[in-house]
């Protein structure tokens, strides 16, 4: 009887253990395949927000800074303080020069007024000179058939017509006051209008002046959280400067790159499903809102020319615009790394 050959111990570990990897790696064989034959997914993702500079509008030096690094404001909550004396003096200048410009104005109304009263007196002159001058008309006429039937003399003929010269001189006399006076008017209502042009042109003056001191304090222009603080009191800023970054809590997306061959069924509002790299066992949902037009190099600042001849065929990347449908977790921040799975639509 031939003796049984003994298995030994070690052979057993290992025929299991291989055993184990081949049903280990086809359990992962067959998930991967399902999951890419339902899914098209990609890790070449992150979480976006709008991160934008809060700058200066005025120069000055600062007097107070009202915020600490990576703190929470809310829409207009102050941040700085610049010294704002120039600013004051400089709309008190301002102020001044309005007021001058408006009592001027007072004073050529006042003058207009006065100047149309004269040439009301001025025409009440006329009517009175003018009905001298046809009296004394008549009284020539009358004289000189007297002086013809010699029943008046030559002396007071002359005597009649220089009270009739006088008359025509006073009826001429004022209608020339009458033509000053309008005149004057007129000029005086060109300078009124040249006056109201020089207000509008100071009342701007004016209202930058109060906006440049507006400026001297800086708000947060939304709600979000803020960046480095790299400013002190007592520094001097210039106009245009940024201050800090603030970012857009309330509004968070991702943005993932897609292989070109993976958009080719996707469409807006397609629904997503997102597992952030900090907490690989949540699963976010969200939905595509927007493809671009062109591929990721297309955006670079130096994007490949293939006519150069240095041609080398490179699978190209799609940026697609993912939404959150409800995200509330201020721990989820700009930048973090997302895997993100896009349900294909199967053709029947």
């Amino acid at each position: 009887m031939e003796k049984r050959k003994k298995i030994h111990p070690g052979n057993i570990i290992i025929t299991v253990i291989a055993i184990m990897l081949v049903v280990g790696g086809g359990i992962y064989y067959y998930r991967y395949w399902n999951l890419t034959r339902l899914y098209e997914q990609t890790n070449d993702a992150q979480v976006e927000s709008f991160i934008n500079p809060v700058s200066a509008r005025v120069g000055g030096y600062i007097e107070k800074v009202y915020y600490n690094e990576h703190q929470l404001v809310n829409q207009g909550d102050t941040l700085v303080v610049l010294d704002s004396r120039e600013y004051r003096a400089q709309l008190q200048a301002a102020q001044a020069a309005v007021d001058d410009a408006y009592a001027q104005l007072v004073v050529l109304s006042a003058g207009i007024r006065s100047a149309e009263a004269g040439t009301r007196v001025s025409a009440d002159q006329i009517k009175g000179a003018e009905a001298r001058y046809w009296q004394q008309q008549q009284e020539i006429k009358r004289y000189a058939n007297l002086v013809k039937e010699e029943a008046a003399t030559g002396s007071d003929f002359d005597q009649v017509k220089a009270r009739n010269d006088v008359a025509a001189s006073d009826y001429d006399a004022a209608q020339d006051n009458l033509k000053v006076g309008l005149a004057r008017i007129d000029e005086m209502k060109s300078r009124t209008a040249l006056l109201q042009a020089d207000i509008k042109k100071k009342e701007a003056s004016l209202e930058l002046a109060k906006l440049n001191l507006s400026y001297t304090v800086i708000y947060a222009p939304y709600s979000g959280r803020l960046g480095r603080k790299s400013i002190m009191e007592g520094q001097q800023i210039q106009p245009g400067q940024p201050l800090v970054s603030i970012i857009n809590e309330g509004e968070k997306w991702i943005t993932a790159n897609f292989k070109e061959d993976q958009v080719t069924d996707m469409y807006l509002g397609q629904p997503v499903d997102i597992v952030i790299d900090a907490w690989k066992d949540k699963v976010f949902t969200g939905r595509i809102v927007a493809l671009a037009g062109s591929t990721g190099a297309k955006f670079s600042l130096l994007p490949p020319d293939n006519s150069t001849g240095n041609f080398v065929k490179v699978v190209q990347r799609v940026p697609v615009k993912i939404a959150f449908d409800n995200i509330n977790d201020e721990r989820i921040v700009a930048g973090m790394n997302v895997t993100v799975s896009v349900k294909k639509r199967l053709h029947e």
